[in-house]
């Protein structure tokens, strides 16, 4: 039996076309594995830059509002320091006797009252009748005042810290 050498020459070049097109092929597939790595690896790197940046804006954000809310404490506290200093400095010069509490009395009323009727030089009643109030209900009208000015400082502490908060 003789070898068809004919035969296995061709079968031979048509099995070396088949791998290279074959290698070819998968060169083709590995090229394009490749730049679709790559494209995913920009929109990754575009992805976490994004994240990044909008990471960086939210904390721009909250340290801003940080500082406001320091700003706004800092007010705060000083009105309220002041506050109580005016209202310390009023209850020293009400129990120094520097200074006494008055209120005005309807003249008919006042029949029995040895309150002046007329003011002094420096007075600014135009002789209206006045009582002077006791020390010590003087002393309460003053930690009422006291308690009802911090109530409104405190009040509008809230109301600047509610304004200054994001929407």
């Amino acid at each position: 039996m003789t070898v068809p050498w004919r035969l296995i020459g061709v079968l031979a070049l048509a099995l070396a076309g088949f791998g290279s097109a074959w290698q070819f092929q998968d060169w083709r597939y590995g090229r394009q594995i490749a730049e679709q790595a790559m494209l995913n690896g920009e929109t990754l790197n575009q992805l976490a830059t994004a994240g990044a940046e909008a990471q960086k804006a939210e904390l721009d954000k909250r340290l801003a509002l940080e500082q406001k809310l320091a700003a706004s404490e800092q007010t705060h506290y000083r009105k309220l320091s002041d506050a109580q200093r005016d209202q310390d400095r009023l209850r020293d010069r009400l129990a120094n006797a520097d200074l006494r509490l008055s209120v005005l009395i309807d003249a008919d009323s006042a029949g029995g009252c040895d309150v002046p009727k007329t003011t002094g030089a420096g007075g600014v009643d135009h002789a209206t009748v006045r009582a002077r109030l006791d020390p010590a209900h003087a002393q309460r009208i003053i930690a009422i005042t006291d308690t009802g000015d911090r109530g409104l400082i405190a009040l509008q502490a809230c109301q600047a810290y509610i304004r200054a908060l994001p929407r």
